[in-house]
């Protein structure tokens, strides 16, 4: 493996041609059909500026020729071509993937093999990557899926992340309705979408004592001992943990959450504590500033000796039936407890996403799956959809899963 800081340009040429000479006409060759395999990149550990400089080989193990070979790769945001070349296609394709589609111009005979150079460089945000790459079994485009010929490799870039939870201070009065807003922000440098684990970014939310969380967003479900415990949006529970929908932070965006809380009327000051941390509450190994990761809801509820603000009932959410009339009841633990599943909703989330200084947008996180979370899964443009499926959709929550390839 080679790493340079400077720029270099992605050959599309075929650089080498290997192989024993056919003695059968080609004619007779394409009787049978042809198999190309691209053999794997090694993996590596860029720094933002660094360009990945290696080779890939393309050996025929079929029984025809292969006349010409359409060549791709596809790069997740972090990562860029260093420079456009003749004889390839580039494009940004959904969800922000850079894709480049080029023509080697040669012969493939069954047995022989061609090399090809495969080169990218590590931006600024670089930091959980993928990288798609190889053709199809007759030389053809690519489809969506992974085999011998189109390979996947994932990385993660010498880089940080710095998640920051953002809580509230306010007021509300004995017996009345409040709504709080818990905030996860990412300040970066790099962008944040794990490629080979589910444990995704996620802000947990203790809902202060004396309130009952009656209204919650759709993007937050309660949090037991150790993950996600019941269906997203259920409310009467003491603490929840939030993530955005298709798992992807950028570096700058902010997802914020609001809750409606009921207000006992024997209650008084309290506090609620917000951490920024991940869906199982496991500290991401690509942050290393911990000291903004906790952050305050705070209430200031009257004495009888002083005036209390106006009563509000309006946040995102709405009031709702208290749970099961206990209050926050204690969560059991998520292999077992309540038995419940989490299932994602698809749709928009109820707080609000702002990604850095491009204003505020509804409708959560920008951008969508860069990559399947595993090495052998969903391709790089699956959507949204697939992300959402990793946390919900069907998939129960009664096993914790701690699969520290994403974090490594």
């Amino acid at each position: 493996m080679r790493l340079r800081p400077s720029a270099a340009v992605l050959a599309a040429a075929v650089i080498a041609v290997t192989g024993p000479a056919v003695a059968a006409p080609l004619a007779q060759a394409e009787e049978g059909a042809p198999e190309l395999v691209v053999s794997a990149l090694p993996s590596a550990t860029p720094k933002p500026g660094e360009v990945y400089d290696e080779s890939v080989t393309l050996t025929n193990k079929g029984t025809a020729a292969v006349d010409g070979v359409t060549f791709r790769v596809r790069l997740t945001r972090g990562l860029d071509f260093p420079e456009q070349v003749k004889g390839c296609t580039y494009s940004t394709v959904k969800d922000q993937v850079r894709q480049a589609l080029c023509e080697l111009d040669t012969v493939v005979e069954p047995g022989a093999s061609v090399t090809t150079p495969v080169r990218f460089k590590a931006l600024d945000n670089a930091l959980m990557e993928a990288v798609e790459y190889g053709t199809s079994a007759t030389g053809d485009a690519p489809g969506e899926g992974y085999d011998d010929s189109y390979r996947r490799l994932t990385l993660t870039a010498d880089n940080t992340a710095d998640l920051v939870a953002v809580g509230e201070d306010t007021e509300a009065l004995p017996g009345g309705k409040q709504s709080v807003t818990a905030t996860l922000r990412n300040d970066g440098p790099g962008w944040v979408r794990n490629q080979e684990s589910d444990d995704l970014p996620g802000l947990l939310v203790q809902i202060p004592p004396g309130t009952v969380a009656v209204g919650v967003p759709k993007d937050c479900a309660p949090f037991g001992i150790d993950g996600p415990s019941g269906p997203q949006g259920t409310t009467g529970k003491p603490k929840y943990v939030c993530w955005p929908q298709d798992g992807t932070l950028d570096a700058g965006q902010s997802l914020a959450y609001t809750f409606m809380l009921s207000i006992e009327k024997s209650a008084q000051d309290t506090e609620g504590e917000v951490k920024a941390s991940s869906v199982y509450d496991i500290a991401p190994a690509y942050d290393g500033n911990l000291a903004n990761n906790t952050a305050l809801i705070s209430i200031d509820l009257p004495s009888d000796n002083e005036p209390g603000p106006s009563p509000s009932d309006g946040a995102d959410g709405g009031p709702g039936t208290g749970g099961n009339g206990n209050g926050n009841a204690p969560e059991g633990q998520a292999a077992g407890g309540t038995g419940a599943t989490a299932s994602p909703s698809a749709s928009a989330p109820t707080g609000t996403a702002t990604g850095g200084s491009s204003g505020t947008a509804t409708g959560g996180a920008t951008g969508g799956n860069l990559a399947s979370t595993g090495s052998e899964g969903t391709p790089l443009l699956a959507g949204a959809a697939a992300a959402a499926a990793v946390v919900g959709g069907g998939l129960v929550f009664v096993v914790r899963r701690r699969n520290a390839a994403g974090s490594a």
